[in-house]
């Protein structure tokens, strides 16, 4: 499916050309940033924590540690004025509003969550992207935001 430019209201009344990304390259930057989030965990757990109770099936204090780096990432990254994540970065797309504009932390922080919802419904949410008209996520829609490629 080809990409398109859709204008859409900005809050001055002014369209906004957004050139939406599609499913393949969002897969793309999340992939990227999994693998990113993945060792930066490991190796904050490992150094917070050491080996022994990182192996201790017990212990939740790992998974609580790596759940606030990954939602601290993705929450501040995208809503910061980079507007991206670092695999977002890599392949050129950026999160933004429906004016286009830069995404608040709680607005970034309500997109993160979301993706529970677009996850937990058998991953159908992240599929929706690729048939949706302006490429948007389960999690996009309730957030209200797009995911376009830079300017």
């Amino acid at each position: 499916m080809e990409d398109r430019i859709v204008q859409e209201e900005s809050t001055q009344n002014q369209p906004v050309a957004l050139n939406y990304a599609g499913f393949w390259i969002r897969f793309a930057a999340y992939l990227i940033d999994a693998i990113l989030m993945g060792i930066t965990t490991t190796l904050v757990n490992f150094a917070v924590f050491g080996m022994e109770e990182l192996t201790d099936p017990t212990s939740n204090a790992p998974n609580l540690v790596s759940f606030l780096i990954v939602l601290l990432y993705f929450s501040l990254m995208q809503s910061s004025s980079v507007q991206a994540t670092l695999g977002k970065m890599a392949v050129g797309v950026k999160v933004v509003d429906t004016s286009g504009e830069q995404i608040s932390l709680p607005k970034g922080i309500g997109r993160y969550f979301s993706k529970i919802v677009s996850a937990i419904i058998l991953l159908i949410g992240f599929i929706i992207a690729g048939f949706d008209s302006k490429k948007q996520a389960l999690h996009d829609k309730i957030a209200s935001t797009y995911v376009v490629y830079e300017a």
